[in-house]
């Protein structure tokens, strides 16, 4: 059997922490940054993690297959 191939888009988007929760940094701080609050921001800094089991991690982990 050949090897897997990884999705290239997901693997520059997210990371799989040691337990194997998948982590990444939410959207919506590169611009247009002078409306927003400025604790709104600062949380935009903060990586975030999908829900340990929902489908949409299960769905991540399979385009990372090596993860």
């Amino acid at each position: 059997m050949g090897k897997l191939k990884t999705k290239r888009g997901v693997a520059k988007r997210f990371k799989l922490t040691k337990k194997g929760r998948v982590k990444y940094s939410g959207g919506g701080k590169s611009h247009l940054a002078s409306s927003k609050k400025t604790k709104k921001i600062r949380n935009l800094r903060k990586r975030k993690t999908l829900t340990a089991g929902s489908k949409e991690e299960r769905f991540i982990k399979s385009m990372l297959p090596y993860g």
